[in-house]
Formats: structure tokens, C-alpha cells, sequence
């Protein structure tokens, strides 16, 4: 990775959410300005291609269906909102949760949502009656949430420090596993044996999900979790995992071997979230300070 493209004021504020898209040229950010912008990435440079309106207050998260033909957003409002990409005409608003709106999720297909909301509830929800079609009472306000990828399985990342596991086919209560700090994100692995979750105790976790433990720890020297919303992700084949740090630097891990560790710096602000593009050459980190930076392989 060297240095990228940076976009010194890509919001009005700052950006708390960033998502490649599947098809490896569209990438989305949600702003405290309430927006969630679209920008595509051809031959190096990045371009504005719209910018999605309808949310009352800051987006938390945002989220591509798998054919790259919505986007969905969460926000501070207590909703969740979907566009449609070739129009960037806001489709639904899903209202029903009583606090923020922390994350959200397609579930298995792009016509059930899953979200999770600092009221303690996941909400599934049917974007075809736009009804909300179950509640769970979580017992602690979630942070983040994620699904295999049939959708039968919801992964969600707690106050509480525990990550807590749901069978959509059941209601029965969940599995979970405790960890010793505040779980700020989750991302399962390209192979989906595996879980990286973002702890404020200034560590990565890996976990087993086919046993359900802890396998691995990442930290590093300078290392410190900003956020309660700080998101970190594997890298498209899995062999890495990255993370942005309070001071702005991105770290980057090596699953088999995490004593080898790549640092990033262009941030000079607590760097939110990342994403990597599909094939794993870019990578897309935002910070607290207006700037989103795509860099490349080089």
C-alpha cells in the first residue's frame, strides 16, 4: 500500500461510516452531516457520484446489497434508510427502534435487513412489506451486527462486551461469547470459519465460529481504539486484518503471523472505520476529521 488519493473534506463533519462496494468501483460514506455520499474510483482518481439524503442526523453505518443495487444507512435519527444506486432515489424507511441506530445489515438477500440500535433490540425487517418481522431483546445496547452468508445466522457485538449469536430460524436465546471490553465491530471471515472483532481494550480478537472461542489477538504499540463504532475488517482473501487507531495511523495484521504488522499514515485524526476493495489492491479509511483516503497497492 502506498499513499492514496485523499478527499480532504469529503463530508460536512465527521465521516463515521465507509463501504466498498462489491463490484470494486463504487464506495459509499456516511457523514455526521447526515449524508451518505457516493464516489466511484476509476484509474486512480475518485469522483463524487451522488449524494443520498433522507436521514435526520449522523449516519452510523453503511451497507451494499451483494448485486451493489442498494445502499443501506443507519443513523442517530432511531432509523434505517435504502436506496436504490442507479437512481439515488431514498426507497424505504425503516422506523421502530427507540434509540440510535448503530448498524444495520442486508440479511442474506437484499430484501431482509437486520439492524442493531443502542436500545438493546436487533430488528429483522421484510423491505417487501416494509414491516418489521421480529425483535430481539439483545440485553445490551449492539454496536455492530453481521450475518452469514445464507442470512440463518446474526452475529451482533455488545456494550456489554459480549458478542451473542442468533439462529433466524429459531427463537431460541443466543449463544455468546465475553470478551474484555466493549465490542465495537464484527466482520466474518471470506471463508466464513472465522470472526474479527474490535475490542476497546486496544485489541483485535479472532475467533473460531465453528467452536466458538478465541483464537488470536492483534495489538500493537500506538495502537488505541477511538470509538465506540471503530470497525475493522479482513481483507478480501483473508490473510490480513486492518483497523484505524485514535492518532489516525491504519494498522494492518497478519492473520498466520501477528507479530508482522504494516502501518498507513495519512490521518492525522482518529481514523472510524475501512474497507478494502474486492480484490484486495485498495483500501478506503475515513476519519473524524472530514477525510476519506483510498489507497492502492504500489
Amino acid at each position: 500500500m502506498s499513499n492514496g488519493v485523499c478527499l480532504k473534506d469529503a463530508h460536512d463533519g465527521e465521516v463515521q461510516a465507509v463501504k466498498w462496494g462489491p463490484k470494486g468501483h463504487l464506495i459509499a460514506t456516511g457523514g455526521a452531516d447526515r449524508k451518505v455520499k457516493l464516489w466511484e474510483v476509476v484509474k486512480g482518481s475518485v469522483e463524487q457520484r451522488g449524494i443520498l439524503r433522507g436521514s435526520n442526523a449522523a449516519i452510523t453505518s453503511v451497507d451494499f446489497d451483494s448485486d451493489e443495487e442498494h445502499v443501506l444507512g443507519t443513523s442517530n435519527d432511531f432509523a434505517s434508510r435504502v436506496w436504490t444506486v442507479s437512481d439515488q432515489r431514498l426507497r424505504h424507511t425503516l422506523t421502530g427502534h427507540s434509540g440510535r441506530v448503530l448498524a444495520a445489515k442486508f440479511l442474506g438477500e437484499s430484501s431482509k435487513v437486520v439492524s442493531g440500535s443502542h436500545d438493546r433490540t436487533l430488528k429483522i425487517w421484510d423491505l417487501r412489506s416494509l414491516a418489521c418481522i421480529r425483535t430481539v431483546f439483545t440485553g445490551s445496547s449492539c454496536n455492530d451486527v453481521v450475518t452469514d452468508r445464507p442470512g440463518s445466522t446474526i452475529i451482533s457485538g455488545h456494550f456489554d462486551k459480549r458478542i451473542r449469536f442468533w439462529d433466524t430460524r429459531k427463537e431460541s436465546t443466543a449463544n455468546e461469547v465475553v470478551l474484555q471490553g466493549k465490542v465495537t465491530s464484527l466482520d466474518i471471515s471470506p471463508d466464513g470459519c472465522y470472526l474479527l472483532s474490535c475490542v476497546r481494550d486496544n485489541t483485535l480478537k479472532l475467533l473460531d465460529l465453528r467452536m466458538n472461542q478465541v483464537i488470536g489477538t492483534f495489538y500493537a504499540e500506538g495502537f488505541w481504539v477511538a470509538f465506540d463504532w471503530t470497525r475493522a475488517v479482513f481483507t478480501p482473501d483473508g490473510q490480513y486484518v486492518s483497523v484505524g487507531s485514535q492518532d489516525g495511523t491504519v494498522f494492518i495484521w497478519n492473520v498466520s503471523d501477528p507479530t508482522r504488522i504494516k502501518t498507513l499514515k495519512e490521518h492525522t485524526h482518529a481514523v472510524a472505520a475501512c474497507s478494502w476493495q474486492c480484490t484486495g489492491s485498495s483500501l478506503v479509511s475515513c476519519d473524524r476529521n472530514k477525510q476519506v483516503v483510498v489507497w492502492s497497492a504500489g
